[in-house]
């Protein structure tokens, strides 16, 4: 399959099903954590609606990454790889190395010179070798392919490779179960959008349950925005935001053709929302959670606003975080 191909092809493949997601998350039962869905009276009565917070912050490697990232290691070993290169603003590459340390397998990430401190060093201590390229996605490819070619290592693309999004979609998955064994029953689930792996494993996962998929991104890099509007992935300006996990400058051309039709639409959040979320999660459901996770509960805020939904679902994605950024958020006048 091309990484072109349309939505057609796309769901040839068996991975990417409803069935293939619920066949990933077989196959990583017992290696990932069953992260509680939290719930919070006090964060209900702020967003006039339900909010079952899907608590990835608590997952190994500190974020849902984890899933996709065991899911595409174990089959690179099983096909004899000598070791994995992959590009990532920060949660892919910790859960990789992690992923790759299991079967002490070499591994490269290539991050963003600006990377988050804290996720470069998670790497590190995973035993894996971290290189930085300048600030976009097409600078860190670069670096990608050079190490590809001279070492021989295998790619796991964190929006390409069709186990890291079947692995992703079992986060949504499992939201749903949880749900669904404590008696409620969700309108609407929204996701965090970087290069968008996370909101097709949930188009994946909520295929014909009648709930709606909603994206959340910051203002500041709309790529599933500009893609929706264009037609297709398309390279957007990136301007500085809190949430440096949400930073690819171009959507993934697989998750755009799982989730183009299907989603039900997609937030654009400013900074001021999406340290807003951060402070009334910490504050109400006692939860740490990283800025690009807060973008998630922000979009979750404003379609509880809108009054369209009742009981929505939040992919709480990582809880990766510098501590000096939660103190500065925690001050309202800080933003």
């Amino acid at each position: 399959m091309s990484i072109g191909a349309n939505l057609v092809a796309v769901v040839e493949q068996p991975l990417l099903t409803y069935e293939g997601v619920h066949d990933a998350r077989d196959r990583i039962a017992g290696r990932v954590l069953q992260t509680p869905v939290v719930r919070s009276e006090e964060l209900d009565r702020v967003a006039g609606a339900r909010l079952w917070l899907k608590a990835e912050n608590l997952q190994r490697g500190g974020s849902f990454k984890m899933r996709g990232a065991l899911l595409a290691v174990e089959r690179l070993v099983a096909a004899g790889s000598r070791g994995v290169v992959a590009q990532s603003t920060g949660n892919h590459a910790i859960a990789v190395a992690l992923a790759a340390a299991q079967h002490r397998l070499p591994a490269v990430l290539v991050l963003p010179v600006d990377a988050a401190p804290t996720k470069v060093r998670r790497i590190r201590e995973a035993g894996a070798e971290v290189l930085q390229a300048g600030t976009t996605l097409a600078e860190r490819i670069a670096v990608l392919e050079e190490v590809r070619h001279t070492r021989g290592y295998d790619e796991i693309d964190p929006y390409q490779n069709l186990d890291v999004v079947a692995g992703q979609g079992t986060a949504t998955a499992d939201l749903l179960h949880q749900v669904e064994a404590a008696g409620g029953r969700l309108d609407a689930v929204v996701l965090p959008v970087g290069g968008g792996s996370a909101l097709a494993g949930a188009c994946l996962a909520t295929a014909g349950q009648g709930i709606d998929v909603h994206g959340a991104e910051p203002a500041a890099v709309p790529a599933l925005t500009a893609a929706l509007r264009a037609g297709g992935p398309v390279t957007v300006d990136v301007r500085p935001t809190l949430a440096d996990g949400l930073r690819p400058d171009r959507i993934g051309q697989l998750p755009y053709d799982l989730a183009h039709d299907a989603v039900a639409g997609v937030f654009t959040l400013e900074e001021s929302a999406i340290a807003e979320a951060l402070r009334l999660v910490l504050v109400h459901a006692r939860l740490l959670i990283e800025p690009a996770a807060a973008t998630a509960v922000a979009g979750a805020l404003r379609l509880a606003a809108e009054g369209r939904a009742r009981d929505i679902g939040v992919l709480v994605s990582g809880g990766n975080v510098e501590t000096s950024l939660v103190a500065s958020l925690l001050d309202p006048q800080g933003v």
